[in-house]
């Protein structure tokens, strides 16, 4: 496929792709352009299709889904189709992969572009297991690609702000963190196997998962609630804001973690909590808690989702929409939000934090402009998450080499740390 072709002004109506401005010149001056592929577009991978094409710089060339109705609805002639995203990868004027696509894909997915010499930006959490994140780094450090997690906030120019203020002395020492998320999920029911539709290509999105008969209640969203393919709340939406936490706090990784929850709301195939509290705990006398509420909506601090960071003189509040700082007796200080707050819940929804989030990817390719979230420090939040799941599997509490993260003194826990893989698919740096 020549590169003119499919630089074409995309007139996709379900992503809304459009090549960016001044097409014509950046063809002459191809150096200066960063041509991507989007893999896995029916939910967030539409977001991130249609940021990327209109990102100064960016061009998408390929939008990939093993689902021809969820493919036909995002491309038209230009950029390209393709059900499977390993062609994208073969061509060489691709320089980077944006990985969309379910949880147990992310890592595997990243490993082959980085191999094909891509850079990769993977959404999050960044791996399906703990031992993933390891290898990404690993990869990352071999290859010497940028790779970059989709934790957006790290790019709002709110919460970069009162970190930093945090971090010279806003509310004196910190020394927790609460991090929560609060929706309202119906039940995924108990699945019965069918025939797989016609429009997909079951084999390959289970690619690196064991392989399993096809069931009705998984594609294209409930996969998050099977540990076949998914990581729960804690690492789906919890990443987020458990990353803000850690970010806020100067901390990596912890010494001791617990969890307690429970499935409380419906009898049916959801493996994971829907309701759960974390602890960890950190050296230095540094705490986060974890909240997450799949099933009952009750916000914190008037807040579906969020931060709160608590310090010896003050605390801090922040979300997605800004930060109010308050003195220890809970009277603000200061405050900056937007002046219209978002839906934090709607993940589907274009934010301004993911286009500077992109454009901050799109500068580092460029000009080697720092990340916002390298992989390194994204697998270390994305690691809190899946030791919070090991924590409530086993119902005891891990002990944590702070230096590494894993798991000391509980053969049983370390486990959970990897996964098996189906024949031909584990990955390997």
């Amino acid at each position: 496929m020549k590169r003119r072709k499919f630089l074409k002004t995309a007139s996709a109506a379900g992503l809304g792709l459009v090549a960016p401005r001044g097409l014509s010149s950046l063809m002459s001056r191809p150096s200066e352009q960063v041509v991507v592929a989007i893999m896995g577009l029916n939910g967030r991978g539409a977001v991130l299709g249609r940021t990327f094409a209109r990102t100064p710089n960016a061009v998408v060339a390929y939008v990939c889904d093993v689902d021809s109705q969820v493919l036909g609805k995002a491309v038209t002639d230009a950029p390209k189709g393709l059900g499977d995203f390993r062609r994208a990868l073969d061509d060489k004027s691709v320089d980077a992969l944006v990985i969309a696509a379910p949880d147990h894909w992310h890592t595997p997915a990243a490993l082959l572009a980085m191999q094909a010499g891509k850079h990769v930006y993977v959404e999050k959490p960044c791996g399906h297991n703990a031992r993933e994140g390891e290898l990404l780094v690993e990869a990352q450090r071999k290859h010497q690609r940028v790779v970059q997690m989709g934790t957006q906030q790290r790019s709002a120019p709110r919460s970069i702000e009162v970190v930093q203020a945090i971090k010279e002395g806003a509310i004196g020492q910190p020394y927790l963190a609460r991090a929560w998320y609060a929706n309202t999920r119906a039940t995924i029911g108990h699945g019965k196997p069918a025939p797989v539709p016609a429009n997909l290509d079951y084999e390959l999105w289970q690619g690196p998962a064991p392989h399993t008969p096809y069931r009705d209640n998984v594609i294209h969203y409930n996969w998050h609630w099977f540990r076949r393919w998914g990581t729960g709340e804690i690492c789906n939406n919890g990443t987020h804001e458990i990353d803000v936490a850690r970010w806020a706090l100067g901390v990596d990784f912890p010494v001791r973690v617990t969890s307690v929850g429970g499935r409380y709301h419906f009898d049916d195939d959801w493996e994971f909590p829907d309701t759960q509290e974390a602890c960890f705990e950190f050296a230095g006398g540094k705490t986060i808690l974890w909240q997450g509420q799949s099933c009952n909506g009750l916000p914190t601090y008037g807040r579906d989702r969020g931060t709160a960071i608590l310090g010896t003189t003050g605390s801090v509040v922040m979300d997605r929409d800004g930060y109010i700082v308050s003195d220890v007796k809970g009277k603000v200080v200061k405050q900056s939000l937007a002046a219209r707050a978002g839906d934090g819940l709607n993940t589907h929804a274009d934010d301004d934090m993911t286009v500077l989030h992109i454009a901050n990817f799109v500068d580092a390719i460029r000009t080697g402009a720092a990340l916002h979230q390298p992989i390194e420090e994204g697998a270390k939040s994305v690691l809190l998450g899946h030791l919070g799941n090991i924590a409530q599997s086993t119902g005891r509490a891990l002990r944590i080499d702070p230096k590494s993260g894993h798991i000391v003194g509980d053969e049983e826990a370390m486990k959970f740390w990897q996964r098996e893989y189906a024949p031909g698919w584990a990955p390997v740096v």
